[in-house]
């Protein structure tokens, strides 16, 4: 969903229009990178992009779950609670890690240290996070022991599902 819409025309309009060239590759797309030098630099700057970005990714979920409503649907929403999205979620799933491994991670895509700083700092608390959420997976390992963890999550929801059918 996220290519979708950073390379929605009308995206990268709104982007040139409020920041200027600086923010457009040579080859017309968005740079993502000088975007987010901008976007967590300035809050208001972040609250302007969220407000252009959330709609449109909302609207496209949305759109591909009422096409389908019975199937079984995962949404992945990184900034849900920050966007307020909880209520319309039967059940919210939460990966956390610890502050560390958060940065490390953020900083080996290419950010330095100040700048995942930042992006870090402007989210919600992952305490809150834990608290208001129905499951918890902890990533601090490697993907093989995140994906176990997943697994046990959709057998026990696929047990308790078969106890209440729809």
């Amino acid at each position: 969903m996220r290519d979708e819409v950073l390379t929605d025309a009308a995206v990268r309009t709104l982007a040139k229009g409020r920041w200027g060239d600086r923010v457009i590759t040579p080859e017309g797309g968005l740079d993502r990178a000088v975007v987010a030098g901008i976007v967590f630099a300035a809050e208001a700057e972040r609250l302007w992009w969220e407000g252009v970005i959330h709609p449109r990714v909302r609207a496209i979920w949305r759109g591909r779950v009422s096409a389908n409503p019975p199937a079984d649907w995962v949404v992945e929403v990184p900034l849900l609670f920050e966007a307020g999205l909880e209520k319309g979620f039967d059940f919210i799933v939460c990966v956390g890690a610890n502050e560390a491994v958060q940065l490390a991670r953020v900083t080996a895509r290419g950010m330095s240290q100040a700048q995942a700083g930042l992006r870090i700092a402007s989210q919600y608390p992952l305490e809150k996070k834990l608290k208001s959420s129905h499951a918890i997976l902890w990533n601090d390992g490697d993907q093989t022991f995140l994906d176990a963890q997943v697994g046990r999550l959709v057998d026990r929801l696929r047990t308790l599902r078969a106890g209440f059918p729809v």
